[in-house]
Formats: structure tokens, sequence, C-alpha cells
């Protein structure tokens, strides 16, 4: 099964979601679905922590009220092993003391059940553009800019339109660029754990990508590295 393309200007970001809550899960990963979001689902702290651990996310979802713990422990484990990743957190703990002491731990937002599904939507975005101002903005190779925050590409001074998952790969690439990126590092880029991704899924992207650059007159090129993936090469 595959996401439908929402649209050259969404936003593709990976997002895990730990709640214990099926229905409420299901719920929620549909409407992120539909806003251009990749999520990523744990039920229990002890998986949410292994796929915190894992990195790749842009921002953490996280009920406290775990079947195995409370997720104060997530926060405190990722502050504590300086990880940067936003958290939001959503509980029907709505107490003033509550909010104050996770947002205290490292807590970046705190959303108190029952919410509004595009709040979060709003939320996400806010706390992922705080986050991107503490870091490099654009991504730039050769006679390439990619601009992280906007995803727009822009080559020998013309934008040029990816879609999502084109310019998620491209992003993927160019944090490496000159390096081999390894397949599965790239698919992790594209989609969530969960979803059926087809063998020759990725040489279909890369091979979407590769024609849009030299149609743009790009000096750079996706090079397959045999045996490791593939890895872009100024001209």
């Amino acid at each position: 099964m595959r996401r439908p393309i929402i649209g050259i200007d969404q936003t593709h970001m990976r997002v895990l979601a730990i709640e214990d809550n099926r229905q409420f899960l299901d719920l929620m990963r549909s409407h992120l679905a539909k806003h251009g979001f990749t999520v990523d689902a744990a039920e229990t702290l002890a998986d949410g922590l292994t796929l915190a651990g894992d990195g790749g996310h842009e921002v953490i979802l996280l009920d406290l009220g775990l079947p195995d713990g409370d997720g104060t422990r997530l926060v405190e484990e990722l502050r504590r092993a300086r990880s940067p990743v936003p958290v939001i957190v959503m509980s029907a703990r709505g107490a003033i003391l509550d909010r104050v002491g996770l947002l205290e731990t490292g807590a970046d937002d705190y959303l108190v059940k029952p919410f509004d599904l595009d709040e979060l939507v709003a939320r996400i975005r806010a706390v992922v553009r705080r986050g991107a101002a503490r870091e490099i903005e654009n991504l730039a190779f050769a006679d390439l800019v990619f601009d992280r925050r906007s995803r727009q590409t822009v080559i020998n001074g013309r934008a040029v339109a990816l879609r999502p998952r084109e310019a998620a790969l491209l992003e993927a690439l160019l944090r490496r660029a000159g390096e081999p990126v390894h397949r599965e590092l790239l698919l992790s880029s594209l989609y969530s754990l969960d979803e059926e991704i087809g063998s020759n899924t990725l040489d279909v992207h890369v091979h979407h990508l590769r024609r849009r650059l030299a149609e743009a007159g790009a000096r750079v090129s996706i090079a397959t590295m045999r045996g490791h993936g593939y890895a872009l090469r100024a001209h």
C-alpha cells in the first residue's frame, strides 16, 4: 500500500507517535498522513525508547500513561543523551504542575486530551520550525541548494519543483554529499517502518530524481554505489 502524493508544497516529515490507545493512534496517524507526515508508532514505553533511540524522527508525540511505564522517562532519557528531537506530550493530565514539570524536564510542548487534530498538526510544525531555526537551514552542493524549512530546491538560481519523497531523498543524499548513503538509510527517510515497500521502490524514486536534476541542468548527479547505495556527485 502506498500513500498518495500530497503535493510539492507539502512538508515530508517523519513523526514517532507513542500512544497505547489503538483507536486514537489510528485516527491520529490517518489525519497526519493527510498532511504529508510519515508516522512510525509504538504502543509501549519500551518500544518507544527503542524507536526514539534509532533517531531519524523530526518530532515525537508522547502519551504519558503507557502500559509499561510513565512516558516522562522517555523525555528524561532523550535529554540525558542530549538528543535535540522535539517532544510533544499528549496527556489527560491537565494540571499546571504536570505541564510545568514536563516542560522543565525537557518536553517542548504539552497538549491536554482531548484536543483537535488540526491543532496537533500546527503544534508539530511549530516545534519543528523552532528546531530548524537552530540548525543549518540550507544544504548546498555544486549548483544545487535545498532549503530544509521551505523544502524548496534551487538549481543554478532557478526553483525546481520536486515531489515530497523526491525532496526527502535529495535531502538524505545532501546530508552526506559526495559519500555513499546506504539503501536502508535512504528508505527510512522516505517510508515508515510498517509500510510495504517493493524491492525496486528506491530505484524508482532515484530514477525520477535523476531525471529532474538532468532536466534542470544540474551539475549534480546520483551515482550508484554497488553494494552500498547511492551518492551525490558533482560534475
